[in-house]
């Protein structure tokens, strides 16, 4: 089955996590879970570094970083061709494979 890597940028944390929250989800009938319907793999990168910090050898910072206001995750979709409803606005193509690939995988939007 096809796989779809793509890499996306939301407002906030709490808006990445409600996109995932609004995807079709199922109910394990013996714990009562609910799990993310599927095989995607949604990996959330949080707020990246536009610059990083610096550090000392003592390991104490010299120059503080700045983060992007923007909360990132890296989702690969299983059997999707395109993002699923509502996510390809916040899809982003950063530079080469940014900062996290699946197991080899190449971003190649």
């Amino acid at each position: 089955m096809k796989h779809l890597f793509r890499k996306y940028e939301f407002n906030s944390q709490e808006q990445a996590e409600q996109k995932i929250a609004d995807l079709p989800h199922i109910e394990d009938d013996v714990t009562g879970e609910s799990h993310l319907e599927g095989n995607h793999t949604i990996v959330k990168l949080g707020y990246l570094w536009i610059e990083e910090p610096t550090y000392n050898e003592d390991l104490e910072i010299e120059t503080e970083g700045v983060q992007s206001d923007k909360y990132s995750l890296d989702v690969l979709w299983d059997g999707l061709s395109e993002s699923p409803y509502g996510w390809k606005s916040y899809e982003v193509e950063p530079k080469g494979n940014g900062v996290h690939t699946f197991a080899g995988r190449s971003f190649n939007p």
